[in-house]
């Protein structure tokens, strides 16, 4: 064999190791980043998910308190402490903004609720939370187009292939999110 066919082969053989060691090592790079960006959104929703039951205390004092919307703020509550996956916690969380969102609505239709020192401070509160939400869920979702990009460019999807790495879902809002809360309930008067 040619010493000059030899050298050749080692020199491909070497490309072709330090390419799919830069692959390997960006996709694992962009794998904790998305880790990281969704580990630190989770912080957030946990802790947007400790504040709710201080804010159904306070809604609770006041007689005629609308129930349904407790409820499906304790439900949505709860539907995030069982979620197991990243698109389960996505959603019961879209659940928990929505559930939210009604309930500062009846603060809006209260003024005896909305004067409340308490109520005031839980929703401003749970408000820095949902800003805070935001900006993670902006850095995560560009995370998420930056790996799935990653999985569907060549030569990574090769790797991607190999690793069993999966597009993932960005945090997107949902249609009941997207929509203004009413604000015109016909709930009953507290403290009549």
């Amino acid at each position: 064999m040619n010493p000059l066919v030899g050298i050749a082969i080692l020199v491909f053989i070497g490309i072709f190791l330090i390419l799919g060691l830069n692959v390997y090592n960006a996709l694992v790079r962009l794998r904790n980043q998305l880790e990281r960006a969704w580990a630190n959104i989770d912080v957030i929703l946990k802790q947007r998910s400790d504040e709710i039951p201080n804010l159904v205390q306070v809604i609770e004092q006041y007689a005629g308190y609308e129930a349904g919307l407790l409820q499906k703020l304790a439900d949505a509550r709860s539907n995030y402490g069982r979620a197991q996956n990243v698109d389960e916690k996505i959603r019961s969380s879209n659940e928990m903004a929505l559930a939210l969102s009604g309930v500062f609505a009846i603060g809006e239709a209260y003024p005896e609720l909305k004067a409340n020192e308490n109520f005031n401070t839980l929703q401003q509160r749970i408000s820095q939370l949902e800003t805070t939400l935001a900006d993670r869920r902006e850095v995560y979702n560009e995370t998420v187009a930056n790996f799935n990009t990653r999985l569907d460019q060549f030569p990574d999807v090769i790797a991607a292939r190999i690793l069993n790495y999966q597009r993932q879902t960005m945090f997107q809002v949902s249609e009941a999110e997207k929509q203004m809360p009413n604000l015109k309930m016909n709930l009953p008067k507290f403290g009549n």
